[in-house]
């Protein structure tokens, strides 16, 4: 693989692991689409250092459980403001 586009995914998947970030915040953070995000720490960070993948997997899983959570709190802070 070309070397930016390693280090993009290594970038990526640093920041998520450090922040807890979820995929959009991250891809918001760096500047990229959120499709490339999730293509880069979902397939290509496998192929490039497993051991990272599976450590950023488990907090992208965590983020997914909670998301539910997340949405409930934003609608009722949408509906408390208004």
């Amino acid at each position: 693989m070309k070397e930016d586009l390693v280090e993009r995914v290594l970038s990526a998947s640093e920041h998520i692991i450090n922040t807890h970030d979820t995929i959009r915040k991250t891809a918001e953070v760096l500047g990229f689409s959120k499709s490339t995000i999730h293509n880069d720490v979902s397939i290509k960070l496998r192929v490039i250092d497993y051991d990272l993948y599976l450590t950023t997997k488990k907090i992208l899983d965590e983020n997914f459980a909670e998301k539910h959570i997340r949405g409930g709190q934003a609608t009722k802070l949408k509906y408390l403001h208004e």
